[in-house]
């Protein structure tokens, strides 16, 4: 991992925001979700780098937390509309009052990738050839970055997860 542009290790277990990540829940997993519940906003971009990242997600933690919510495994799907545009939906356990709330339905076809987010058209080649090499077809394709960059770096890995929708 290329620890030089990311920004210092957190000094503290108090300034560690994300929980540990564990790729062998998630790395070549089919999902199948019924109705699972989500949150949506949006996140200006420029050329596909988030600008506003932290400020929605403090926008719907708030919400999650006023609510008595929960978020299963911290799930939060981007979802990259455009280079000026990327929705995220936050996998939460009930509905969520004043938020915009979604679900998702179908199969879910997840591959795991370690490394910088310079790789990420790399981990997007790997993950067509990979689910062509599974005869599977993908439609919709999230990704989830599970980690914001302080705790990749206090953990020694920055993992991410392609998630295709089963078609």
């Amino acid at each position: 991992m290329e620890t030089e542009t990311l920004p210092k290790a957190a000094k503290t277990q108090e300034d560690m925001c994300c929980p540990p990540f564990d790729p062998a829940l998630w790395d070549d997993k089919l999902l199948s979700w019924d109705n699972k519940p989500f949150i949506k906003d949006s996140v200006k971009t420029f050329f596909f780098m988030p600008l506003n990242f932290g400020g929605v997600m403090k926008r719907l933690n708030k919400l999650v937390v006023e609510n008595n919510a929960v978020m299963p495994d911290w799930l939060c799907l981007s979802d990259h509309t455009s280079k000026w545009n990327m929705d995220v939906y936050l996998a939460v356990d009930k509905v969520v009052e004043g938020a915009v709330n979604v679900q998702l339905n179908g199969n879910y076809y997840c591959k795991v990738y370690e490394g910088p987010f310079k790789d990420t058209g790399k981990w997007g080649t790997d993950f067509q050839s990979t689910v062509k090499s599974k005869n599977i077809n993908i439609g919709k394709c999230y990704m989830w970055y599970t980690t914001c960059p302080k705790c990749a770096i206090k953990y020694g890995k920055n993992y991410t997860v392609f998630i295709g929708e089963v078609i």
